[in-house]
């Protein structure tokens, strides 16, 4: 690399190099504050290392690119400039800060250093220039301990015990209750623990701190809790974090400064309001940690109404310049306010969707940018999860505390987190504080209480982000990680007992409490209105009883895309009119036993059109090997052929016979109805019986039966003249037409590329993902998980691809049986109807393939139905980049 690489991009008043759009390069903070600077908002000078730089670095064994190290100074330079001060020097001194700045927001993940360029000589600079030696000390103590646990892996927690230690020697309770005296003899423990820990002293020369400082966050984008953080989060694409360095201002000087965090609406229920918290004479460190409680912004205003209206002044301009909710940091040194960061802040799905109908009604927005901006498909999942059934039925409340993430969570208590991690039950994760450490096991857990921390601590934050109940701050309960308990001075819980925590009210609740299903609100339905207005592919769902059918059609789904008959054999009281036809011996036995089960069978679909009254239904005829119905231990063995009428050793001798190497690859799908037509004719009369009986009462049906798993035409014309033969049968009877459709699924790799020729006789393919993933990979779902981890862990598989779809394999698949599909019948139905139906990037690949329809779990329609649009709006802003981008070559 060259001298003429750029990789440190400079903003303040004088200067600015970046802007929004750079954010790739500079990061999300770092392309916010370049962007703050050019409209007016007070931050303070600094400069961007871009996230080229820190891939270079990492790429080359933590040495910088050529020119890096020339450019930083320059950027030092231009921090001085704008500030009248100078890095290191003893006169007028300046520090700075140097915070990491990903392109996508991972809070906590990585690491801050502030106070950076302070030393003995500097220290000394700064008594005499601020005549406030406390302030000067607190800095410093405060810069080793993040140097020495950021830089040099010397553990916060060292620094934390002298601390305390101090406190105890003084008598004191508070931190401020710490004299300047105090907090100098402190500066000189740390350095002591800093020495011993390291066996180095601690450094002194200010550009030596910054090149440590740089290094140590660059190394952080490879954490162990960042990367965590990226795979819980599902961010990919990123190729590191960007570095900004930028003037300290303080908001430790005493009385008249202060730092806070605040959301230009409340971030869990959406209320227009300003909502944080602040500190007075405190770093910003002090509010997000959950060391200090602080205080709610509301505080500010009745205290210092001038610098309350101030900061409300630049967050309403903020908001209204993005378009969106943002979560802002600000620091008040001695009088003069100061915003150090602005980012579109993380909420929950009520306050998401309140949000966007808000601001579309407020005039800030469109709607069709509330939906692309406002809410996420995952917004609207968090919607779906169940709340508190009854939340006054005399439960025991434990203790109360900060409402940090709305819902419910029943679960054991477990107080590690990485006992959460592994844990195969359902838990809630009690800390005193989380730490970016605890990501993993937060992500795993129901719900997370603390006992300390704010509504801005890192527990509220990634859990309102991940859409968890948390409860946060309860200072009720004490814990002690020893006993493995927590106690409000009354009860006392121990680890593996059952507490249910309700994020909503901030209520910690003893033992399992019953939940029910949520309640949307008005604003959902207006947003999902919406929705609709702007999708292009429809969403159905998949179901295979009438509830499931109902309440996807209250969400909006506009059909079932699969409705599994297998699952219907195992209802009471049917189950063993199946196993009588495994277990016969001729055709005549097996349609005996196949008559006993065709009225359940048609009930069944009457239930199903009924409840999806003009809306297409799609009956996958039986699907998988015929010894899933049989059971497979010897006392169940016995227990059934007692119920069959047969000995155990003739049940015992099929179950053998029908036993498989490989099921997912054997007697299954199309070649049961191959094998055993019968069984084909059965399940075909009683979705044309059922159809004709609704039919003649008026109502209209739409069926569409399924093949499942062929592989070429001759599979499919086989099963399709089956059941055309009944159906004209029972038709010509009745005197009566209907409108019916025969197709297939699309799951065996050879029907894909041979989809030209089975096209010519189906009326409609849906794709299996779930098939045809495990075919086209050759991974067993079920064995797969053994592995599966470990090669996302490693890079070799970006996701799971059977919970996102392998694009680059799979998808070329789908790619393929749509065009050769289309090439021969253009207006051939296609949809999906695996799992991947309901998962976001999966449905943008679907839309951009140009298939017709996604089917999903009723759960996740409505959450198929925000992606579904979003990928058509995105298409559409594509199309017109590209246009404008053409016009501008022209």
């Amino acid at each position: 690399m060259g001298l003429s690489d750029n990789y440190v991009y400079r903003f303040g008043k004088l200067n600015t190099d970046g802007n929004r759009k750079m954010k790739q390069l500079l990061g999300g903070k770092g392309a916010n504050l370049a962007e703050m600077s050019t409209i007016g908002i007070p931050v303070p000078p600094g400069f961007t290392i871009s996230t080229k730089a820190c891939k270079a670095t990492i790429d080359n064994e933590m040495n910088w690119p050529e020119g890096l190290d020339e450019q930083i100074k320059k950027g030092v330079e231009h921090v001085e400039t704008e500030m009248g001060l100078k890095f290191g020097d003893e006169k007028d001194p300046l520090l700075i800060s140097v915070r990491s700045g990903a392109a996508v927001s991972m809070p906590g993940m990585m690491d801050t250093i502030l106070n950076l360029g302070i030393n003995d000589k500097v220290v000394e600079g700064i008594i005499r220039k601020t005549n406030n030696e406390r302030f000067a000390y607190d800095s410093y103590r405060r810069f080793i301990d993040m140097f020495g646990d950021v830089v040099m892996g010397v553990s916060h927690d060292h620094f934390e015990e002298a601390f305390e230690n101090m406190k105890k020697e003084i008598g004191v309770e508070q931190d401020l209750d710490l004299s300047a005296e105090n907090l100098k003899e402190l500066t000189e423990r740390y350095k002591a623990i800093y020495r011993k820990r390291t066996g180095h002293m601690f450094p002194e020369d200010p550009m030596e701190q910054l090149k440590f400082a740089v290094n140590a966050v660059f190394n952080s984008w490879n954490s162990a809790r960042a990367v965590k953080y990226r795979q819980i989060s599902n961010i990919h694409g990123l190729i590191g974090t960007a570095v900004n360095v930028q003037a300290m201002v303080f908001g430790n000087m005493g009385e008249t400064s202060g730092t806070g965090v605040c959301f230009t609406r409340n971030p869990a229920t959406g209320e227009a309001k300003l909502y944080g918290e602040y500190l007075i004479n405190a770093q910003g460190e002090d509010v997000v940690a959950g060391i200090r409680t602080p205080k709610h912004i509301d505080e500010l205003e009745q205290a210092n109404p001038e610098k309350y209206n101030e900061l409300l002044k630049h967050t309403r301009k903020l908001e209204a310049h993005y378009k969106n909710m943002q979560d802002i940091e600000f620091t008040i040194q001695d009088g003069d306010l100061y915003i150090l960061q602005t980012r579109n802040g993380k909420r929950t799905g009520t306050a998401a969707v309140k949000i966007a109908v808000d601001m579309v009604n407020e005039g800030v927005l469109g709607k069709k940018e509330a939906i692309m901006k406002l809410v996420d498909p995952e917004h609207i999942e968090q919607l779906l999860h169940p709340q508190f059934k009854d939340l006054e039925d005399g439960s025991k409340i434990l203790g109360k505390g900060l409402p940090a993430s709305p819902g419910a969570a029943v679960g054991k208590v477990v107080f590690d987190s990485g006992k959460a991690e592994k844990s195969d039950y359902s838990v809630i994760l009690v800390r005193i504080e989380t730490s970016p450490e605890d990501v993993g096991g937060m992500s795993s857990a129901e719900g997370i209480l603390t006992s300390r921390g704010g509504m801005t601590s890192h527990a509220a934050v990634v859990a309102r982000g991940w859409g968890k109940p948390c409860v946060a701050g309860c200072s009720d309960i004490v814990i002690n990680y020893k006993s493995a308990s927590f106690t409000n001075g009354e009860v006392t819980v121990k680890e593996g007992d059952f507490i249910s925590l309700n994020g909503s009210t901030g209520e910690v609740i003893l033992g399992k409490k019953e939940l029910t299903e949520p309640d949307f609100g008005k604003e959902y339905q207006t947003f999902m209105n919406w929705v609709a207005e702007v999708e292009e592919m429809k969403v159905r769902t998949n179901a295979e009883t009438p509830e499931d059918a109902t309440a996807a059609r209250g969400h909006g789904a506009v059909g079932i895309g699969l409705a599994r008959t297998e699952h219907m054999f195992f209802k009471p009281g049917r189950v063993n009119f199946m196993r009588k036809m495994i277990i016969a011996n001729n055709k005549k036995e097996r349609v005996a036993a196949l008559d006993n089960l065709l009225p359940f069978q048609k009930q069944d679909f009457i239930e199903i059109f009924e409840a999806m009254e003009g809306l297409p239904v799609t009956v996958r005829l039986l699907d998988p090997p015929l010894h899933e119905f049989l059971p497979q231990e010897e006392e169940e063995i016995k227990k059934v052929a007692k119920e069959l009428g047969v000995t155990a050793v003739m049940l015992q001798n099929k179950v053998n016979q029908l036993k498989e190497f490989n099921p997912m690859l054997g007697h299954r799908g199309c070649r049961l109805g191959i094998t055993y037509p019968e069984i084909t004719e059965m399940q075909a009369r009683a979705i044309i019986e059922a159809a004709i009986e609704l039919k003649k009462e008026g109502k209209e049906v739409l069926p569409e039966i399924m093949i499942p798993l062929v592989g070429g035409i001759e599979e499919f014309r086989n099963q399709r003249k089956v059941v055309e033969k009944v159906a004209k049968k029972i038709l010509e009877k009745e005197d009566i037409s209907l409108n019916y459709k025969i197709g297939t699924m699309i799951e065996v790799p050879r029907a894909a590329i041979m989809a030209d020729q089975i096209a010519e006789e189906a009326d409609f393919f849906s794709f299996g993902t779930n098939d045809l993933t495990q075919m086209t990979f050759g991974y067993s779902r079920d064995d797969a998980v053994k592995f599966l981890p470990t090669y996302v862990e490693k890079g070799i598989l970006k996701q799971d691809p059977f919970q996102v779809l392998d694009e680059e394999g799979v998808g070329q698949l789908v790619q393929a049986g749509v065009r050769l599909g289309r090439m021969v019948n253009k207006g051939l139905k296609i949809g999906i109807c695996g799992e991947h139906g309901g998962e976001p990037n999966s449905i943008r690949f679907a839309y951009n393939s140009g298939l017709d329809y996604v089917s999903c779990s009723p759960f996740r329609v409505p959450v198929a139905h925000l992606a579904s649009a979003q990928a058509s709006l995105r298409k559409q802003s594509d199309a017109q980049e590209q246009e404008a981008s053409n016009a501008q070559e022209v």
